[in-house]
């Protein structure tokens, strides 16, 4: 048995802990430089607002319909996503947070009643965080997310348990009548690994509901969608074949891009962005314990502005794989003197890792100094950076072509409507008054 665990409007709801006053109000909150709706509320889903829908769309309802608009907090929602994972790891043995608002949990060997585990725990998170939260429950992972699915758009159906805020569903605990009547009222895209263009193909076959996917003879889908389609169907008929990861599986490349907050011209700040840009790269990659062979950079402007137009990467291969933030940076910087050209507005720039390959591949000859170069291993001044940046924030300790004010007048996102990251920094933590 598996169980997912997901945060209801999980950025709206980190947003409505600290302001209680936008409970029952249409809530929406921006991408980066706030372009676009990347959570709702359900107020705002019911005002007909899209997921990414751009925010010059939707500007209006501020004034007809009372919509606030917020600017992205990621600091406060991976703060608040660690403290509910951490309550729900509780649920039982093993645990895979496959996002920042989901999170699923191995139930093999957990005694008594599931449903009731389950209620206790969301409650917890609730009560402890603030967070409402929906869990399924299902023989497979894809049950178990079919069922949070089934919990948290239709709490009154067989097999669902409901409070007003959030649901628990046991598919499991329907008979058989009543799990082929919620399957058949299911849509066959709300399956986890039917993507928009399989359902599109699926639909035009007559097959519309999940009940009529099931039906289907394995050897049709695995003939028309291949293995990994038959996989997805072997779960929905209960077969479990994808078991819960307890590591993240580790990425095959790694990438941090922006857009600018305002056009970038200059090769000075653009230069800035992309020394930070490579730098959270490098941050990740030292957490999954691996190395970069080769550095992307790219450059371009807006398509959907006037002017010229300017697209270009470079991809600069290192001598010896590197986790090394200075040694990336170095490679991402001559990749963009190389490729930069005056006269272009860029909306936006990023860096990509490539060929990546564990650091153990590498241990014996990190440990010696390089003599081409005379540079010095520093792997344990980088562990040291990402320790003090992490206790303390991040850009606590910084490379100096990053620049020091974050890009604020120049490629800097816009986040006019950000709210304070109330957990994280000490400045900002709310204070009670009597």
């Amino acid at each position: 048995m598996y169980a997912l665990v997901d945060g209801n409007n999980f950025y709206v709801s980190c947003e409505r802990v600290f302001r209680p006053s936008l409970n029952g109000r249409p809530v929406v909150v921006l991408s980066n430089n706030d372009g676009c709706a990347i959570a709702r509320s359900n107020e705002a889903k019911a005002l007909g607002i899209k997921m990414g829908a751009p925010w010059f769309q939707i500007r209006h309802l501020e004034e007809q319909a009372g919509l606030v608009a917020l600017s992205a907090n990621f600091t406060l929602y991976g703060d608040m996503s660690d403290r509910m994972m951490s309550l729900a790891a509780g649920l039982g043995p093993t645990q895979e947070v496959y996002s920042i608002d989901e999170s699923f949990i191995g139930l093999h060997g957990v005694r008594g009643d599931l449903v009731e585990r389950a209620w206790k725990i969301r409650a917890r998170i609730h009560q402890w965080t603030g967070i409402p939260c929906g869990i399924g429950i299902g023989s497979t992972k894809t049950l178990a997310k079919l069922a949070n699915h089934v919990a948290k758009t239709a709490e009154r159906k067989p097999g669902t348990y409901a409070d007003g805020m959030a649901s628990v569903c046991d598919l499991s605990k329907l008979r058989s009548d009543q799990l082929r009547a919620v399957l058949s009222s299911t849509e066959v895209g709300e399956v986890w690994g039917v993507g928009r263009q399989i359902s599109a193909q699926l639909t035009a076959l007559g097959v519309k509901s999940v009940q009529d996917f099931i039906e289907l003879p394995c050897e049709v889908v695995r003939g028309k969608w291949g293995v990994v389609l038959e996989r997805t169907w072997r779960e929905l008929r209960g077969e479990a074949c994808i078991e819960v990861a307890d590591m993240p599986v580790p990425k095959q490349q790694i990438a941090c891009t922006r857009s600018f907050g305002r056009p970038v011209a200059d090769l000075a700040p653009l230069l800035e962005a992309i020394s930070e840009f490579t730098s959270r790269a490098a941050e990740k990659l030292r957490k999954q314990r691996h190395l970069a062979g080769q550095v992307l950079v790219f450059a371009r402007t807006s398509p959907f502005r006037d002017g010229p137009r300017f697209s270009k990467s470079v991809v600069v291969p290192l001598r010896r794989p590197s986790a090394d933030t200075s040694t990336l940076t170095t490679a991402a910087l001559a990749g963009v003197r190389a490729i930069y050209q005056p006269g272009f507005n860029l909306a936006k720039a990023g860096v990509m890792l490539l060929d990546l390959m564990p650091d153990t591949q590498m241990q014996g000859e990190l440990a010696w100094d390089d003599p081409v170069t005379g540079q010095r291993d520093r792997a344990k001044l980088m562990v040291a950076m990402d320790q003090v940046n992490d206790r303390f924030g991040k850009r606590t300790v910084l490379l100096g072509s990053s620049g020091i004010t974050l890009g604020a007048d120049t490629w800097g996102m816009k986040q006019v409507r950000r709210t304070p990251r109330y957990t994280t920094v000490w400045g900002e933590v709310p204070t009670v008054r009597a």
